[in-house]
């Protein structure tokens, strides 16, 4: 009698080590709770093994809702062809100081923090430890661990919950600056399939200006306001050819399946020399997408049968605009 198979787990991957925000939103992906989790070091080798097939799907920062977009995660998604943003999920951000033990306070001279992080932090920072120095730091745990590593910094920001993996004392609490901090995180897979609207969703996006001169980010913008579809977020990064040239990130509220957004998408297509759809997926704060009924599904609709009515010589009747 034969024996059945078991299928292998999936791999999921995320910046580590242990600890990292990173990982707290990992654990919030119902599909990943008891399956093979990879710690990476950097945001291009998680989507690398999206891309190469090391794993099903990577979870990575996005954006910050003090420092805003995460530059490094843009341009991958922009660059990195074939990846596709199937869900977002939310974390509360909050820090706290490390040292050695028997490290002091008052001691502390130099910092080692993730950019971001000691930018969250700075005000802080300055206030407490003027005169401080910073080394950067490739994620919140490896700056903390970094203290027993070597002896560059005397101190380091890091999630309230390093201790419980790392042997180092905690000499301040609640450093962050903004007390309402939350890094949005996305989980990043290959696949095609597009998840089902809710009312409450999302659509990502990348678009390049086709010339650079006065009135044309104006245009790109058009595509969605006479659509009566809101951006959510818009942050130019350079496309790195020449001077002057950019392209757009876009979030856009609203899924791909709504005609307002596809009729949306289809004028930046026409409009834009390079789009790349990043994904349509739920919101992870769960807010109903609000829009004028002037930009219902029925209104696209009916505008297409009336034109097709008049293209194939029926006769027309006019459109019931709310």
């Amino acid at each position: 009698m034969s024996t059945p198979s078991v299928p292998s787990a999936r791999t999921y991957s995320y910046l580590g080590p242990r600890g990292t925000f990173t990982e707290a939103a990992l654990a919030q992906v119902e599909e990943a709770v008891g399956q093979e989790w990879r710690s990476v070091n950097n945001v291009g080798e998680a989507l690398d093994d999206v891309v190469t097939g090391r794993s099903a799907a990577a979870m990575i920062a996005i954006e910050n809702s003090i420092e805003g977009g995460v530059s490094v995660a843009q341009d991958a998604l922009s660059t990195m062809p074939g990846l596709r943003i199937i869900g977002e999920y939310l974390v509360h951000v909050d820090f706290v100081l490390v040292v050695r033990p028997g490290m002091r306070l008052e001691d502390v001279k130099v910092v080692n923090a993730h950019p971001v992080a000691y930018a969250q932090c700075r005000g802080w920072l300055d206030r407490t430890l003027p005169g401080h120095a910073h080394v950067p730091a490739s994620s919140n745990v490896q700056a903390a661990a970094s203290l027993l590593e070597n002896d560059l910094a005397d101190a380091a920001v890091a999630p309230p919950g390093i201790v419980d993996h790392h042997a180092l004392e905690i000499v301040a609490r609640g450093i962050i600056d903004n007390p309402n901090a939350v890094t949005r995180f996305v989980l990043v897979s290959t696949s095609r399939e597009l998840p089902r609207p809710t009312g409450a969703d999302k659509t990502s996006l990348v678009a390049e200006l086709p010339v650079d001169r006065a009135g044309a980010l104006l245009e790109l913008l058009e595509q969605f306001s006479t659509r009566g579809v809101n951006m959510s977020l818009l942050e130019s990064r350079p496309i790195g050819d020449e001077l002057g040239r950019y392209r757009f990130i876009i979030d856009a509220d609203g899924h791909i399946f709504d005609e307002r957004v596809a009729d949306a998408l289809l004028g930046v297509r026409r409009f834009s020399p390079s789009v790349v759809f990043l994904g349509s997926y739920p919101r992870a704060d769960g807010a109903r997408v609000a829009f004028d009924p002037r930009y219902s599904d029925d209104v696209f609709i009916d505008a297409r049968d009336w034109l097709r009515a008049i293209v194939s010589g029926e006769p027309t009747v006019p459109l019931d605009v709310p």
